[in-house]
């Protein structure tokens, strides 16, 4: 009979152990253990983040550190950080949320359009995915990545055209770049190439054409009409004239710096510049902004007229007169011109 009671107990005591041990693993691997109340939070993990770095982004979005804590230390997962952007689900447990942040890195949509600058892209980027914006620009800037490819500092940022991609929130500079390059080789297919041969323009004439053609108009039905104004000059060999590409040239200058030119003067007709394409015939040696697709295309597509000439059209903002002959444009400037006196735009 004592011998049943010993029993009954030791018995006793292994199913408080085994529930102990039940309700232990329950609550640390497989009860709900976040602390937010929409569907889901994200943490962002770099390469190089510590274990605590990781546990102070998940703290506030959960109800029980100590169990995530202790589950991290029975899994490894301490000792095996991975980069990435991660989502935690609302009511996942210490382990669901371990096994997500270990393996399931969520891809996200990069965007940039517009960028004026190989450094304003930079930063744009950085502000995106992991990579820092100085570690972007310098590999942006490689002369060894120069010396592989077609590009060059004053071309380089044509080689990333506007859109939206698919990346790692992880992603390095060096695989930010290499990636842009696909994708440039693949905007660049058979079809655009035997267009820019066809009007006796590489790629990278082409690229700086768009851009000054995306300065001077962001209405994609005038853009076609504006290259072939381009185009006619290229033709006859007069010079472009492009206002756009002064503004680039003065903005290089120090009396130019954290300024705003509305209105194109004479003196700026007298910078000295590669740039100006006032005083040297031809393209300028690289882009002055990144342009649209649609600037792109519409040097492709330019439009053939005879029209040699175009103004800011004071009574459509926005859009442009075009004229055949330096006589009905001069009127076109003039009208134009007066319209900024008007409005005080001075400089």
């Amino acid at each position: 009979m004592y011998i049943k009671k010993i029993l009954w107990a030791i018995a006793l005591i292994g199913l408080v152990v085994v529930a102990s041990f039940a309700y232990y693993v329950y609550s640390t691997m497989l009860s709900p253990n976040t602390n937010f109340v929409n569907d889901e939070a994200y943490i962002y993990i770099s390469s190089n983040d510590t274990y605590d770095e990781v546990k102070t982004q998940l703290e506030p979005l959960l109800k029980d550190i100590g169990t995530f804590d202790a589950l991290a230390e029975r899994k490894e997962y301490k000792t095996n950080i991975r980069a990435g952007k991660y989502r935690i689900k609302k009511d996942m447990s210490n382990n669901d949320i371990i096994n997500s942040i270990r393996s399931n890195n969520i891809p996200i949509k990069v965007s940039f359009n517009n960028q004026e600058s190989l450094e304003k892209l930079a930063g744009r980027i950085a502000a995106q995915i992991d990579a820092d914006s100085l570690s972007l620009l310098e590999t942006m800037k490689s002369k060894t990545f120069f010396e592989a490819s077609e590009f060059s500092e004053a071309t380089a940022l044509g080689m990333y055209i506007p859109n939206s991609y698919e990346f790692f929130w992880d992603t390095s500079a060096e695989e930010f770049r290499d990636r842009m390059l696909k994708e440039y080789n693949r905007f660049w297919n058979d079809n655009r190439k035997s267009k820019a041969k066809a009007i006796g323009l590489t790629q990278n004439d082409v690229m700086t054409l768009a851009s000054i053609v995306h300065e001077e108009s962001k209405q994609a039905v005038e853009q076609p009409r504006i290259a072939g104004v381009y185009m006619n000059r290229i033709r006859v060999g007069m010079p472009l004239q492009a206002d756009p590409t002064l503004k680039f040239a003065a903005y290089k200058l120090p009396e130019y710096k954290n300024t705003v030119i509305k209105r194109v003067l004479n003196k700026h007709k007298e910078i000295d510049s590669p740039y100006n394409t006032y005083k040297n015939a031809g393209l300028p040696p690289g882009l002055i902004a990144m342009p649209d697709i649609s600037a792109i295309n519409a040097v492709l597509n330019y439009e053939k007229h005879d029209y040699f000439y175009f103004a800011a059209n004071a009574k459509k903002l926005g859009f442009h007169k075009f004229a055949k002959s330096l006589a009905q444009h001069n009127k076109n400037a003039r009208e134009y011109q007066r319209y900024l006196t008007t409005q005080g735009i001075n400089k």
